[in-house]
């Protein structure tokens, strides 16, 4: 019974050990968290340890300043489950020589989980350098945050500041869960995308705070089965699907669930953008945008299939993206614009919905509706009055 006893109290030692092996500081790799020395090579450093490491592996950024440049943190990982556990601020570099198009890359991990702390991209000093606002052919400056295949990813409880470009871009991403986020840009602030989604399947975001100088949430091409819910958005341009069709070969985005948002201050609410001139074909299918709240939004609903940023567009041909299934549910509030209803589609739009949707305009007169191309059913209450 002694000897059963002891091989017991042995297993659990050896394994407590192991669960503490498991856990590593940035700090034991030479990360100084003061805000002055650059920490990139010891965080790089301590990535790597943690990557090669067997089981459930926790790497700990405590509390600090932490002063970086471009990381890679890529797997393929040995590790079943790794936690990047971030406890303190990381601070960007502000010298766009030593970037590429990001600065910091999560990549190719299967059950990566990143969770707390702030990832401040000093973006301020980058702003005057963005020409994308104007030019088409310009010069993309480094997101703060990019997934990038990987897959069974939780986001949670981060905070993301002035960011050079996009606070956080998902690419070929499978199942994600972002949750608990703050992320916040001043409304001057150009293409601070909160959270932009391309070539991605089963995203999901929610309880999320979201104040930003261009959309809030960007739905890129290629994505299948996006669920947004309980996401505050403002300042900003709203939540978008799209631009879509400005390049060859673009996926299809279908599935698309936004539920229990609310807008306060921004340019757009919910917003589907298609390019004219398209390439190639694809399709916008499938979407559902419910129980929204519009706290003095300029343009509340909006299908665009002229989309173009730039003074000046040629319009010869219509978007090749086919806009079908679409439902507007319970959308309220009111707008600053007189036109708080804007369908405007290329090739006809198919299976357009917009049930009770009662929007006020925030000026003299009442609020209204454009359509082109766009035969919609409409079902209970409808202000703006629908489209003859």
């Amino acid at each position: 019974m002694e000897a059963r006893l002891a091989l017991v109290v042995f297993a659990l030692l050896a394994s407590a050990s192991v669960a503490a092996a498991n856990v590593m500081n940035v700090k034991n790799y030479g990360a100084k968290g003061n805000g002055v020395v650059d920490d990139t090579k010891p965080l790089m450093s301590a990535w790597k340890a943690a990557c090669a490491a067997a089981g459930a592996v926790t790497l700990v950024v405590p509390t600090g300043t932490y002063y970086i440049g471009p990381v890679q943190f890529h797997g393929p990982c040995k590790a079943s489950t790794l936690t990047f556990q971030l406890q303190g601020t990381l601070k960007a570099a502000t010298d766009l020589k030593r970037f590429g198009n990001d600065w910091i890359e999560f990549g190719w991990v299967n059950g990566l989980t990143v969770a707390g702390g702030v990832i401040d991209g000093q973006g301020a000093a980058s702003w005057p350098f963005n020409k994308c606002p104007v030019r088409k052919d310009c010069k993309v400056l480094p997101t703060s945050v990019l997934f990038v295949n990987n897959q069974n990813t939780v986001v949670k409880d981060l905070t993301s500041v002035n960011p050079k470009f996009f606070h956080i871009a998902l690419l070929g991403t499978k199942n994600i869960r972002m949750s608990g986020l703050k992320i916040s840009a001043p409304s001057t602030s150009p293409n601070t995308d909160g959270i932009h989604i391309e070539r991605s399947a089963g995203v999901s975001i929610t309880d999320t705070h979201i104040a930003t100088g261009d959309d809030c949430i960007s739905i890129g091409q290629g994505n299948d089965n996006v669920e947004v819910a309980r996401v505050q958005c403002g300042p900003g341009h709203g939540m978008s699907v799209g631009s879509l069709g400005r390049y060859a070969g673009e996926g299809d985005v279908t599935r698309v669930h936004v539920r229990d948002m609310t807008f306060t201050g921004t340019m757009n609410g919910v917003r589907i953008k298609t390019w004219e001139n398209s390439p190639s074909k694809s399709n916008a299918a499938h979407m559902v945008f419910e129980n929204l709240v519009m706290n003095d939004v300029q343009n509340p609903v909006i299908i665009d299939q002229k989309y173009c940023p730039y003074y000046n567009c040629e319009h010869k041909y219509v978007s090749g993206v086919t806009i079908k299934d679409i439902t507007f549910k319970n959308i309220k509030g009111t707008a600053t614009t007189p036109v708080a209803v804007m369908l405007r589609c290329g090739v006809p739009c198919q299976g357009l919905v917009l049930q009770d949707v009662n929007l006020k305009y925030k000026g003299q007169g009442t609020a209204s509706a454009k359509c082109e191309n766009a035969k919609a059913k409409y079902v209970g209450v409808q202000l703006p009055k629908p489209c003859p």
